[in-house]
This record gives C-alpha cells, structure tokens and sequence, in this order.
C-alpha cells in the first residue's frame, strides 16, 4: 500500500510501499478514502526533519542535558549512534482520515464492513485504529468534511476547557484550521467572539463564521479591541491557538481578561509568564490535551476500556461524534477551508507547499475507490524489496518478527554483519519493517507474522516483538523445525515456560534439532569473555554485586503492565541474572527480592534487590535501581574471590586487584557484546555446533525470573 513518510534525517518526503496491517483484537481495518493534512503539526514535523543539524539543535535545546549526561555515561560513540538511530527512521505522517471499514477485529463489533468512518489514522491506503480512535460519519457529512473531525476535536476539547456560557465574550488568538473552527464551536455555544491574526485571508474566513477580528498586519492593537469587544470588563475567556515561541500572546490574554478569566492553551506558545499579570486578577490557565480524556491513556486507546458516560460525559471518541453532529446540522462548516487537493502520489507536492510561503489553509489527500482498491488493500501485507533470487532453505536464512529501536538498530545490524541471509521483515504497521528492510537489504518487508513463520525457505526467525508475544512465536517456530532467537525474556508465565519446555523437547526428536536462543548478550561481551577466564582459574565461591542504574520508566509504559511486559525484573533485570549464572557457572539453588515501596503505596515500585545462592556455594546479589541519576553509569558489577577483584564498569573498563598477570583492559566505546552473541548463535547453525547458550540455562534463568516476579 501507499502510505506517506516524513525523512527527520534528510527532510525528504516520500510516498512509500509499505506492507498494509492486518486487523486485530479491538482495532478497525480502514480504507482510505480522503485523509488532511494538519498544517500546524505536520509543518513543524516537516521543517524539522528539513532543518540542517546545527537547527536540529537548536530546536531540541531542552535536550542538551540529557545528552551531556549519556555522553559521559556511555560514551561519545554511543551517543551519536543514538542519536543517528533515532534521526534514521522515518515518521509516518498524518492524524485525520476518513475511510470504510474492511473489517472489525474482536471487541469493535459496533463497527460493520462498509461503514464510513473518521480516525486519526495516518495518510496510508489502510490504516488501523483502534476502535476509540473511530467514529461512524452521518449520512449528512461527507467526507472531504468529515476529514476536519479530529482537528475539529482539539478545537472543541479547548472549548469545553473554557466551559463558556451563552453570550460571554471569547477571543481566539491564531486563525488557522483549528482558531478557525474554534470560532465556529464558539458561535455555536451562542458566545461573542473576537479573533486575532495577522493573515487578512483568515480574517475574512473568521468574518464569515460570525466573528469580529483584529488585523494585527495592520497595526491593530488587540488589547483595545479586546476592551472595547467586552465592553470595557474585560474579556472571559481567551483560547491560544497559535504556533509561535513568543511568550506574548500569553501576556496578552492576562491583559485582557476580567477578573477570574480563564485562558486555555491549545496550540504552542512561550510559557514565561509574570505572576502579577495572573495573581491579582485570580486568572485560571490550562494547556489543553489534544482530542479530549482518553488520549494517550493505553487502557482506553489500545485495550478498549471506556470510561463511564456519567463520570467522564466527553471522551475523545464522543467528541469526535459531537463535531460530526455540528457538522451535520450546519453548524460546523469546513468546505471554505479546503485550499488544496492532492492525489496521494503528489504528496511531497503537498508538504513543499505547506512549507512554501505560498498561502494555503486545508490540503487533502486523496486516495483511489472502489471494491478494486479494497481488494488490493485486504491482499497487500507483505511488500517485495529485493528481487527474488533462490528461494532454498540454507542455513541462517533468516526472518525477523518486530523492528522497533532495539530489533532496528541493533539486531538486524549484529545479523547483517554475521553475513545472515536477511529474508524477510515483520512489523505490526509495516513502517518499520519497510525502512530497515530496505536498509539492511531484506527481501520482503511484511506484517505478516503467521505467513513468515509458515515459510518453508527460513530456517531462523528472530523474535524481537512486546515480551507478552515472545512465547507464542517461539512455539509456533520451534514447532516449524526453525532455529529461534528471542530478544529477552524468553516467556513471562509458569505456563509459557512449561509449554516452550515441551515444544523444544519435541523439537530435539526432529532429524535436523532447532536452537534456541535467547539474547543474553552480556555473556559475549569482550571484557565478560575476560573475567569468564580469569574467574575460572580461581577456585572455590565467589561473591557478585551487580548495581544498575536503571533510570525510571514512565508508568504508563508497556513494560509496567505485567500481562504485556511482564514488568522490569523479568523483562530487564533477566539479562543480569543471567549474567551472574554464567560468571559463576553453577546452578542457582536459591533466590530472594525486596523492592522499595512507594511512599503511602502498598505497590512495589521498579527498584528492587535480588539475591543469588549457587550450589558451589557462591552469591549474587543485583541491586536494580530507578531512582538514581542518569548521569551515573548504568552498569557496575564487582567479583570478589580468592583474594582478587575484578570490577566492570559499564562494559567500558574492566579493572583488576590482585591479579599478577592482569590489570585493566579499556575499550574506545561501550560493547556489551550484541555483535558476538549473534555471531555465535549464526556459527552453531551454520556448523552444526551445540547452542551458544545451554538451554538448561535459558530455562533456568526464566523460572528463578518468574519465580522472583512472584514474590514482589
């Protein structure tokens, strides 16, 4: 399918052929129809992937600290690959499309094949959405109107932020799509109100819909216009819907209003506000947040879980179904604002000239119809990037499922360079597999992950998707006769570890017996390869403190949600866990934790300490910390025993005490061994050889993981 990208490296739009997705539980297949571009967003996006590095910059200056500090946490080197990973991967643009359905996953069955919907899917012939992403269009709106719903959305979420009454006085300060259907909802709500621009275009357009205006291209000073508007009370509400970094346009609205006025951010403005301008007239200030409650909470958006009508009247969906009755009754009107139409294959044509000092207001895209172009959105899951060549299973002919940051810049980078046949490429929304498909020299980018594994030709699949997916692919492909490497944790249940138990154990009985791996790359690294040596020669226990700096994860993030991320210690602090079981080379015969609540919290948080005993005798104890400074190294682990010490700081310099023939090894960049571990998972395929990796030890790491999981 088409779907159009945004180059944040280069500044290059593209319209790319990208995989389509495929429908899931509690989501919406759509065909798009018509899909607009918001100027105010996607200009910035735009100009900032057209910027040169120096702007680049310059317009992420409150990022500076965050960058000093990881450069000298983790290095230079490591840091511009950072930052060049990140600047790498194209955005995929758009938030306001109108389309049919092609199909209802489980759990949206109030949407039905064929309806005509509005979404904030991106500009791409299919797009999927989660089902409170999604409103039905009346039979009264069509569609080039209805694709204004989700910025008529963010219009109308300012508005209620307002809470304005009938025939108080209102003013809208920037006159772009979203000022000039706030103008409209306003009028709507039967308030007086006055815009400000400096466009004479928009002006008129806000004349047209009922407003008084102030030309600031004239000379017009709004704060006069303002007094005499209200009569000389003073305004009641103010709603910012201008882009610019000026502080002014704040300042503004305190002058203004009357006494207890109330001003609502919408767009992007400076934030340096005087007290007194807002402490002696008791003024109310709030940022809006973009379509209403709901947005960006993932039980809503992704899980399907609505709030109660009677607590929360105005979730982000019926806001969207309120703007399409606006528009339906004629209250909302939005053709005047369309100033530009494009077929989707001219869409870089429409971005040069959002960019363009050319004026311009509303810019479609539009996107082919008919049973035709549905049948090829329903048939195109997988895009061919490279020609064909031989199709014959061979060793490391490898398919990946997931290409998000770490699978992207890391993974298929270590298989790229082991020489693996880079096969095909699985992403849940198909961008990502399309970009480091066509990076890294993939033959099919695809979002079709059951297809892949079906594959008789690959005999490697690389798992690397949200850990509560890992066992499920792992299973489907040991029970394929493939060879699996799964980017940790191998599982996140007792049951999960139990079936992939058997399924490996069947597995063994095949003539050809698959590996299985998982990515406990720490145990390949260069300095660990050392210590592994050295501690070897030394007999009788040791002890082991592993302390790692975390640093805290927002908790809203998958990671926290146990069901999908299995939360930190097993999705995380496995790799260290792992870590300690290699360097000691015994099994674990026990294991405790304690974490740190939270203060008046009965919920532990994500710092927590584990303890080890082996059955040489030896401990370990991890020390997983969230709560301390990012300008501290992440990781440091110290071996005491037999009188020596080695001590490993942040897989950047080992250090020796007590050692006669060893007493430092320091490398130029940070190498936790990504590289070596796929090298030597490629090398046993390829050789015959046994795992890199006992499984008896991936096994056994999972079950103290879970078992740990369990007692927090």
């Amino acid at each position: 399918m088409k779907q159009v990208l945004q180059s944040l490296r280069g500044g290059s739009t593209e319209v790319a052929a990208v995989p389509a997705p495929g429908a899931c539980a509690g989501h919406v297949l759509i065909a798009t129809r018509v899909s607009l571009i918001s100027a105010g967003t996607e200009r910035t996006l735009v100009q900032f992937g057209r910027a040169n590095v120096l702007d680049k910059f310059r317009q992420q200056a409150h990022r500076l600290g965050e960058l000093k500090e990881k450069i000298r946490a983790d290095g230079l080197l490591a840091t511009i690959d950072a930052v060049r990973g990140k600047l790498d991967q194209p955005l995929p643009l758009g938030y306001s499309n109108v389309g049919t359905v092609l199909e209802a996953g489980a759990g949206a069955e109030e949407f039905a094949v064929g309806d005509r919907v509005v979404s904030n899917g991106r500009h791409a012939e299919t797009v999927l959405c989660p089902k409170h992403l999604c409103a039905r269009i009346p039979e009264a709106v069509n569609d080039e109107s209805a694709s204004f719903t989700v910025l008529g959305a963010i219009a109308l979420q300012g508005v209620r932020l307002v809470q304005p009454t009938l025939g108080e006085v209102v003013v809208v300060t920037g006159l772009g799509l979203i000022g000039l259907l706030t103008v409209q909802i306003l009028r709507a709500n039967g308030c007086r109100v006055l815009g400000i621009d400096s466009n004479r275009e928009r002006l008129a357009l806000a004349q047209e819909f009922g407003a008084q205006t102030v030309d600031l291209s004239a000379g017009e000073d709004p704060l006069t216009a303002a007094h005499a508007f209200s009569r000389t009370r003073g305004v009641d509400a103010v709603i910012l819907t201008a882009s610019t970094t000026s502080s002014e346009p704040v300042a503004q609205a305190a002058h203004m209003c009357r006494k207890r006025g109330r001003i609502v951010l919408v767009g992007v403005t400076g934030l340096e506000l005087a007290r007194a301008d807002f402490y002696e007239k008791e003024l109310s200030f709030q940022v809006s947040c973009s379509y209403g409650p709901g947005r960006y909470d993932a039980s809503y958006e992704e899980h399907g879980l609505d709030y109660p009508i009677g607590h929360v009247r105005w979730t982000e969906q019926r806001n969207f179904e309120a703007v399409l009755d606006l528009m339906a009754a004629g209250s909302l009107k939005v053709a005047r604002l369309v100033s530009h139409r494009f077929d989707v294959d001219a869409a870089p044509k429409a971005y040069d000239l959002l960019v363009s000092k050319e004026p311009s207001l509303g810019l479609l895209l539009r996107y082919r119809d008919g049973a035709e172009a549905q049948a090829a959105h329903v048939s195109a899951r997988s895009s061919v990037l490279q020609p064909m060549g031989s199709c014959g299973a061979g060793r490391g002919r490898v398919g990946f499922i997931g290409a998000g940051n770490y699978g992207g810049r890391i993974l298929i980078q270590a298989f790229s360079r082991a020489a693996a046949t880079l096969d095909t490429l699985v992403s849940s929304g198909g961008v990502s597999a399309f970009h480091f498909g066509r990076k890294f020299g993939f033959r099919v980018a695809s979002t079709d992950a059951d297809a892949m594994l079906a594959d008789p030709t690959l005999d490697t699949v690389v798992i690397c998707t949200r850990h509560d997916t890992h066992a499920r692919f792992a299973l489907q492909a040991l029970a394929c006769g493939k060879n699996v490497f799964v980017e940790k944790p191998l599982c996140l249940t007792r049951g999960e570890l139990a079936q992939l138990r058997d399924g490996y154990a069947r597995a063994q009985q095949t003539p050809r017996p698959p590996i299985l791996m998982v990515g406990f790359n720490r145990r390949f690294a260069p300095q660990v390869v050392r210590m592994k040596t050295l501690l070897d020669g030394v007999p009788g226990p040791k002890s082991l403190v592993m302390t790692v700096n975390a640093g805290r994860i927002p908790a809203a993030h998958w990671i926290h949600d146990v069901k999908v991320g299995g939360g930190r210690l097993i999705g995380e602090a496995c790799h260290f866990i792992d870590l300690l079981r290699h360097l000691v080379g015994a099994p674990i015969i026990s294991c405790d934790v304690a974490s740190v609540t939270e203060s008046g919290s009965k919920l532990s948080s994500d710092s927590f300490a584990v303890t080890l005993r082996f059955a040489d005798g030896s401990i370990g104890a991890l020390q997983y910390i969230s709560s301390g400074h990012k300008g501290l190294p992440k990781e440091r682990l110290e071996v005491f025993g037999g009188g020596r010490v080695l001590q490993l700081d942040n897989f950047r310099r080992l250090s020796g005490f007590g050692w006669p023939e060893f007493s430092s090894m320091r490398l130029w960049r940070q190498d936790k061994g990504q590289f070596a571990c796929v090298a030597a998972f490629l090398e046993a395929i390829r050789s015959g050889a046994t795992a890199p990796i006992a499984p008896d030890d991936i096994f056994e790491v999972a079950e103290i993981c879970i078992a740990l999981a369990e007692r927090m």
